[in-house]
């Protein structure tokens, strides 16, 4: 966007206008790894970013300059998913390896190892009070472990396919699923009970997201859609269709009104969470999309690509 061919451009509000239209067409990338960039996410304050890669990796960077800030080496094989603690003090990731590990953001010294899955771990997340993690793998379970100790408290076992997305609900009574089965479950933290099955994707089920307030669901799936759903009754309250390939991340903003959705079609797409209207199509990546998150202020995302790349994005 900018002023028409010969039109002066007089005023600073204007001039204003036009450099952040610029700033966020033109993310601030971050470069380091060798492999794919499979999971992003952004600390609790908002300073750093983490990422996750096919190079066994997890880097962690500052979230305003693109620095890198330490590498932590560990695993044996791609990590695929990561997540920070509520307090930023650990980092959880999940790897092909079969592991769940648990890092001291600060120093970068690794805490503690989760053996238990016997294949692939594809999603790995922190309660709200930081004393579980929850993972999903390969081998078709959802586990919950102890944070402090690293002992499996939970295996739940309903899905007929690889668990690709797990995520505590933000009050931590609940946790979602989703799977290659081509569904979404809901389970009782506490208990590892089922409570729901949503189903509605016509493709394996790629990524999974509470809203803020725990009452809705987000999904992406290789049919190339991302849902709404309701998380009490299961209903399904909007499709999006627009990527025009599989759908690979979904995050919810902080305010709950946006979604954003990363996609193998190399685009980031943000959408109104009521409506399903796209606002923003960010189409800055040379390849797959693999990962996307919000800063804890909404008014940044964070992008992880094939492209060997993370890219932080400027939306107000």
């Amino acid at each position: 966007l900018g002023p028409l061919a010969g039109e002066p451009v007089d005023n600073a509000a204007t001039m204003e206008k036009l450099a952040a239209e610029r700033a966020r067409k033109t993310p601030l990338p971050f470069k380091g790894h060798s492999g794919s960039v499979y999971s992003v996410a952004f600390s609790p304050d908002g300073t750093r970013i983490i990422s996750g890669s096919t190079d066994h990796t997890v880097k962690i960077w500052d979230a305003e300059t693109g620095q890198e800030t330490d590498t932590l080496n560990g695993h044996s094989d791609h990590v695929i998913g990561v997540a920070f603690s509520p307090d930023g003090k650990r980092i959880a990731s999940g790897s092909s390896d079969k592991t769940v590990r648990i890092w001291e953001a600060q120093m970068g010294k690794e805490m503690l190892t989760l053996k238990g899955h016997s294949a692939a771990v594809w999603s790995v997340s922190f309660s709200p009070d930081g004393r579980r993690i929850v993972s999903g793998s390969g081998d078709e379970t959802v586990k919950v472990w102890n944070a402090a100790n690293g002992l499996e408290e939970l295996t739940l076992e309903g899905h007929s396919s690889g668990v690709t997305s797990v995520s505590f609900s933000p009050d931590g009574r609940r946790i979602v699923s989703g799977s290659q089965d081509k569904t979404l479950k809901v389970w009782d933290a506490k208990t590892g009970q089922e409570m729901i099955t949503l189903k509605g994707h016509t493709s394996p089920v790629w990524c999974v997201a509470f809203s803020p307030d725990g009452k809705r669901i987000a999904s992406g799936s290789y049919d190339n859609t991302a849902k709404v759903w309701n998380a009490e009754t299961g209903e399904e309250m909007i499709t999006v269709k627009g990527h025009t390939k599989l759908v690979c991340s979904v995050a919810f903003s902080p305010d709950g009104k946006r979604i954003a959705s990363g996609s193998s079609d190399k685009t980031v797409r943000i959408w109104d969470t009521a409506t399903g209207q796209v606002f923003h199509t960010l189409k800055e990546h040379d390849d797959v999309v693999r990962s996307v998150a919000f800063s804890p202020d909404g008014k940044r995302i964070a992008s992880g690509s094939h492209d060997r790349t993370v890219k932080v994005w400027q939306l107000k």
